[in-house]
C-alpha cells in the first residue's frame, strides 16, 4: 500500500463504459494515477480487463463498490490491484488476503473502523466522510492512529489538503474530480484541469 501513500488521491470513475477510457486518459494527463472503476460502471470486470491491458504500467487500477466475493473475484479476476467498498464484508477481506489484493472496506464509526482493520483491511474508507467532516476524522484518529483511513464523500479541491493535515493517508475522489458537467458534454478537458489543482493542493500538505 506504499502507493496509496504516495500518490494519496483515488479518482473514483462512475462513468458509462464508453466513457472509462477517455476519463483514465483526462485523470493521467492531470497527474492522477490512481483509478477506481466502480461497479457502477456497464460490465465493470470487462471494463477492467480493458484499462488493465491499455495503460499497463501507466495506472494503479481498483475496483469500487466490491460489496460482495462475487464482484470481488471478478474484479480480482479482470487485473484489479485493491479493492473498495462502501461496506464492510468480512468474506470480501478473506478473500482479498487469499489473493493477495489489497482492501479498502467502508466504515464510519470507530467500531466499524476497528473492526474492518482487525479483519485485515490494508486501510479502511471513511464513508460517507462529509457527514462527519474533518472534525470528525480528527476525533476517529485520535484513540485510532494506527488505522490508516481513507476519507470518500465530500473532499474538494478546496479542502483536500486539510484532509490530509486531518490524518488522512489517501482521498478517495468522486465527482468532484470526475466532473458530471464534463461527462455529461464529453469535455474531459474539465476533468484534466481539475487533477491538476487536486495534485496542487495537496503537494503541500
Amino acid at each position: 500500500m506504499t502507493w496509496v501513500r504516495k500518490h494519496r488521491i483515488v479518482a473514483v470513475v462512475r462513468s458509462s463504459a464508453e466513457q472509462v477510457r477517455p476519463v483514465v486518459d483526462a485523470l493521467l494527463e492531470g497527474g492522477v494515477c490512481c483509478i477506481e472503476i466502480t461497479f457502477t460502471v456497464p460490465k465493470a470486470p470487462e471494463v477492467i480487463a480493458t484499462v488493465k491491458r491499455a495503460y499497463a504500467g501507466k495506472v494503479i487500477l481498483g475496483a469500487g463498490t466490491v460489496t460482495d466475493t462475487r464482484r470481488a473475484a471478478e474484479a480480482i479476476d479482470a487485473g484489479a490491484r485493491y479493492l473498495v467498498a462502501p461496506n464492510t464484508n468480512f468474506d470480501v477481506i478473506r478473500l482479498c488476503a487469499e489473493r493477495d489484493v489489497a482492501v479498502m472496506p467502508g466504515a464510519f464509526t470507530p467500531t466499524e473502523i476497528a473492526a474492518a482493520w482487525h479483519a485485515g483491511a490494508d486501510c479502511v474508507k471513511l464513508f460517507p466522510a462529509e457527514l462527519g467532516g474533518i472534525p470528525y476524522l480528527k476525533a476517529v484518529r485520535a484513540p485510532l492512529p494506527e488505522v490508516p483511513i481513507m476519507p470518500t464523500g465530500g473532499v474538494d479541491v478546496a479542502n483536500a489538503a486539510e484532509w490530509l493535515k486531518a490524518g488522512a493517508v489517501a482521498l478517495g475522489v468522486g465527482s468532484n474530480l470526475v466532473r458530471k458537467d464534463a461527462l455529461a458534454s464529453g469535455n474531459y478537458t474539465l476533468i484534466t484541469e481539475t487533477a491538476k489543482k487536486f495534485v496542487a493542493a495537496i503537494a503541500g500538505a
